[in-house]
């Protein structure tokens, strides 16, 4: 969105709309606000008017820092901590892994790439931290599309609660419906393209240049390209993936992984991408 069409709105605005306020209302807790020296959230919590959710979800609107309000979180899984739990511990160390990246991946001149992000075994929270990427992503107000690439087991539309009748299979395949591409509800600048159906030969389909083009195109059309690819323990696809890509990041699970193993998938990648960003260790 442009810089010139972002209007903040007071917060007393935003919680007439999301929790049915009336003038009254807010006459009430500005002069409650005067009168006890309290920022106006305080003061609607305090007449109870608002919860601290409500008050913490209207911030969020006000600042353009968009996550799940409680309503609709039954949509999404649990899984998806920085949209059900913005300010736990685990999403601040997905914004802290988004600066790094906004500097070594998506701090282009056009600030537009695509992230490919790889395992080397299923189980080592591949698609979860792809998942939550996207989200904090998402949540810089910049477009951000998350692709489920991962032909052979894809689970993204699960966690985001939309539908998988079609998508990135049926495009490659010459079988695409319109509107393949879903904006994820309640979290209004990230979209997902999920995977469709499972093929009987998923690394043909991301081998055709038709792949190739259509990673270009979303790079075009987003500021921001997370790509789910199916663990390394199954082929190639992976790697064909990230180098469509040009950038790719590994997860290795804590305990689990081993150091062999994710120096050769390092190394692989490094000579298959144009950029390699990094390894995460993950403890989920």
């Amino acid at each position: 969105m442009p810089a010139s069409a972002v209007h903040d709105r007071p917060l007393g605005e935003i919680l007439k709309q999301t929790k049915g306020l009336t003038d009254e209302h807010v006459e009430q807790v500005l002069l409650y606000q005067r009168e006890k020296g309290m920022r106006f959230g305080e003061a609607a919590i305090a007449l109870g008017f608002a919860t601290d959710e409500d008050v913490l979800f209207a911030l969020s609107q006000q600042f353009h820092y968009h996550y799940a309000p409680v309503e609709q979180q039954h949509q999404f899984s649990s899984e998806l901590v920085v949209a059900h739990r913005p300010f736990s511990r685990q999403a601040e160390a997905f914004r802290a892994i988004r600066s790094q990246l906004m500097m070594r991946v998506f701090g282009g001149e056009t600030g537009k790439a695509a992230l490919a992000v790889v395992s080397p075994d299923s189980g080592d929270g591949k698609t979860f931290f792809s998942a939550n990427l996207a989200v904090a992503l998402s949540q810089l107000g910049g477009r951000t599309l998350l692709l489920d690439a991962d032909l052979r087991g894809p689970r993204q539309h699960t966690l985001f609660g939309v539908e998988n009748s079609s998508g990135l299979s049926s495009v490659l395949s010459g079988r695409a419906e319109a509107n393949v591409i879903q904006q994820v509800p309640a979290l209004p600048s990230l979209y997902l393209l999920s995977a469709g159906a499972v093929p009987p030969n998923p690394l043909e389909l991301v081998e055709r240049p038709a792949f190739g083009l259509l990673i270009r195109e979303l790079k075009s059309k987003f500021d921001h390209v997370v790509v789910d690819t199916p663990a390394a323990v199954y082929g190639s696809d992976a790697m064909v993936i990230a180098a469509r890509c040009g950038a790719s990041l590994v997860v290795a699970r804590k305990g689990t992984s081993q150091v062999r193993s994710l120096q050769e998938l390092v190394g692989v990648l490094s000579q298959a991408t144009g950029q390699m960003a990094g390894v995460i260790m993950n403890e989920f």
